[in-house]
């Protein structure tokens, strides 16, 4: 699902949050009509449109370097591939300690 950003934004020009306004505020610069007869317009802020343009950008872009995959492969293949256990012991309780810190708040 795509959210186009609205051109013509004078529909909801006028709402507001509130009793009798008619809109809900949900953010910076966005509101959302709240009145069925308005159909379902949706303003975007600056930072909302930006966002979606980094989006695409990044939805164009692979996700794994391939060309590095296939070295490491390769060194694996060879036997040339070595394992240092402290490194990822290290790396792994630090991915631990993120995640719990992110849990904990």
């Amino acid at each position: 699902m795509s959210i186009k950003p609205v051109v013509n934004s004078t529909s909801l020009a006028g709402a507001s949050s509130g009793v009798g306004g008619g809109g809900a505020r949900t953010g910076k610069g966005a509101t959302v009509s709240t009145n069925p007869s308005d159909g379902d317009n949706v303003q975007l802020s600056p930072l909302a449109s930006q966002m979606q343009a980094i989006e695409a950008g990044m939805a164009n872009s692979p996700v794994v370097d391939a060309a590095h995959v296939a070295a490491i492969r390769q060194a694996i293949a060879e036997g040339l591939f070595k394992v240092n256990p402290d490194v990822v012991a290290d790396h792994l309780l630090a991915t631990a300690r993120e995640l719990l810190q992110s849990r904990n708040g």
